[in-house]
């Protein structure tokens, strides 16, 4: 039995990471959330690592305030880091020099450190990536199948390039756990979607925050921009125990559920699941000014593992899973 050790347990990932595993006998389970530990603190990590010793840590911690990011002029504060400096320095302490402490513990008590980037460390720009040359061209056609086939995205060894302070972040994690630790699986995911967070102050999905306006509202703007992929955190979850039962080799993989929109397309698909007759209107991004940029297009291209089942059938089970939760809430309040 593998000792695993799951932070930020109390997430939206983190909870249903620790579900997974907890089935069956292979690991044995260990839960820490902000209570437990603060990752940016270098001699607390080393210390509570090496005491517990696990053979596998999964870190689930993030810092996903993308626009509060951008607004570097008041210290950051909250329950778990007092980090003076900015919500920027904030992000780059909890997404990328804890990602070294974290990264250095696991080395030093030969442990293998999964840990979750994202979309966001690319620049997303469509121009580029319809006009780039697939890696396996010869250069000896004008045009081929390899040109008119191929998939547009980013794969797992393309170039990041962020376009924002979130971004950087992130980025900074990726080379913090590149440069500490060879034993790592570094999961690129996009717009995770699922069961709330327990942890207080956690950010809701969007698909949480739509279905709430939907209700509220007769009409709903929605930017039909940025385009990238969905992913449901129970299935991310259990790919994440795949890649672990499987041994598959270390480095960089991409998950995300299959398919891609924009956060309007995502809208129409979920007012029509969730039977919700608000009208949707499409509209420009800056119909809605935001600090932070966004990339234009983000899809994350998977060459390395099976395909996942398409997002609008993992939203579909989610609907129903809110709706259940719902029923079950009602009739306590009958009672």
């Amino acid at each position: 039995m593998q000792k695993i050790l799951i932070i930020g347990s109390q997430g939206m990932l983190g909870q249903e990471l620790v579900k997974i595993f907890k089935k069956g006998r292979d690991y044995k389970v260990i839960a820490w959330d902000r209570e437990d530990i603060d990752i940016t603190r270098e001699k607390e990590v080393s210390k509570k690592i090496g005491f517990t010793k696990p053979n596998i840590i999964i870190n689930a911690v993030a810092y996903n305030a993308v626009d509060k990011c951008e607004e570097d002029k008041k210290p950051a504060r909250n329950a778990t880091h007092s980090v003076a400096g900015g919500e920027y320095k904030l992000a780059l302490e909890i997404n990328g020099k804890a990602l070294g402490y974290l990264a250095a513990s696991a080395k030093k008590n030969k442990a293998v450190l999964v840990h979750y980037s994202t979309d966001y460390v690319f620049e997303g720009d469509f121009e580029k990536l319809l006009n780039q040359e697939p890696a396996e061209c010869t250069h000896s056609c004008a045009s081929c199948s390899l040109h008119n086939n191929r998939e547009i995205g980013y794969s797992e060894d393309s170039e990041p390039s962020p376009i924002n302070n979130y971004g950087k972040s992130k980025l900074l994690g990726e080379k913090e756990v590149a440069k500490n630790i060879k034993n790592y699986y570094l999961i690129r995911t996009s717009k995770i979607f699922g069961k709330p967070a327990i942890s207080e102050g956690a950010k809701r999905s969007f698909f949480d925050v739509m279905l709430e306006l939907g209700k509220k509202n007769k009409i709903v703007k929605v930017i039909d921009e940025e385009t990238s992929c969905f992913t449901y955190a129970p299935d991310l979850a259990k790919k994440t125990k795949e890649i672990l039962d499987s041994k598959k080799p270390f480095g960089i993989y991409h998950i995300t559920n299959s398919g891609h929109c924009t956060w309007y397309e995502a809208v129409v698909e979920l007012y029509q699941q969730a039977k919700i007759k608000t009208k949707i209107i499409p509209v420009e991004g800056k119909e809605f000014p935001r600090p932070a940029k966004r990339p234009f297009y983000s899809v994350l291209i998977n060459t390395k593992l099976n395909p996942m089942r398409s997002w609008k059938e993992a939203l579909e089970e989610y609907l129903k899973t809110v709706n259940s939760e719902q029923r079950t809430m009602n009739n306590k309040k009958k009672k």
